[in-house]
């Protein structure tokens, strides 16, 4: 079972990304997301080799956003894909025995990553965040009832994610819908109280 609390990382450079991880890793997360955007697989794979490194010392688990290649490289838990990234199937290929996730916005988009077999689904996004370029519509608490609700009757178990701009108090309801776990990365990483509010989240995660 993958931890129910996800960190993505998020700076202006992988100097950034990298201590962002681990203050988060520090923190108490298990569950680490790579998602450098606009760089070349040369600089994601340095990078993410030292993130991998990182993660064995804390007993951590690797997801890489996007790169196939930079997640086969570092040697990944997983891979996780958007919407616009390259098919699932095709990614197997690549990478065989890896953990594979993926986005969804819609119920109609859950499905098909149902049908794909990813290992979980990152639903979203909850509210409007800036972390994110070309957001999906907004899906808030009424959208994750509606296709938990969908999914529920359409006997579809593959653990849901939600994402995007959550806040510490949204958890309980969240989770009270039938998701799985949260993705998050501003709330954690512009904490100055990061260890006491992972232990907070992690609470609500797992006794909402």
């Amino acid at each position: 079972m993958l931890p129910k609390l996800q960190y993505i990382s998020q700076g202006d450079t992988p100097v950034m990304h990298l201590m962002h991880i681990e203050s988060a890793l520090d923190a108490g997360v298990s569950l680490i997301q790579l998602r450098l955007k606009n760089s070349s697989d040369e600089l994601y794979l340095d990078l993410a080799r030292r993130v991998k490194t990182l993660c064995d010392a804390y007993d951590a688990k690797l997801i890489i956003n996007d790169r196939p290649l930079v997640a086969q490289g570092c040697g990944s838990d997983a891979l996780h894909l958007g919407l616009s990234d390259m098919p699932v199937p095709e990614a197997k290929q690549l990478v065989p025995g890896k953990l594979i996730g993926g986005t969804a916005n819609t119920f109609e988009q859950v499905k098909q990553r149902c049908t794909e077999q990813v290992d979980y689904i990152g639903l979203g996004p909850y509210r409007y965040t800036s972390t994110k370029e070309k957001l999906s519509p907004i899906l808030g608490l009424e959208g994750y009832r509606s296709i938990i609700r969908q999914m529920k009757a359409e006997h579809l178990h593959t653990p849901v994610y939600a994402i995007g701009g959550i806040e510490l108090n949204d958890i309980a309801s969240i989770i009270n819908t039938g998701i799985y776990g949260i993705a998050v990365s501003g709330l954690i990483t512009q904490s100055d109280q990061k260890e006491t509010l992972v232990k907070e989240i992690n609470h609500l995660l797992y006794h909402a």
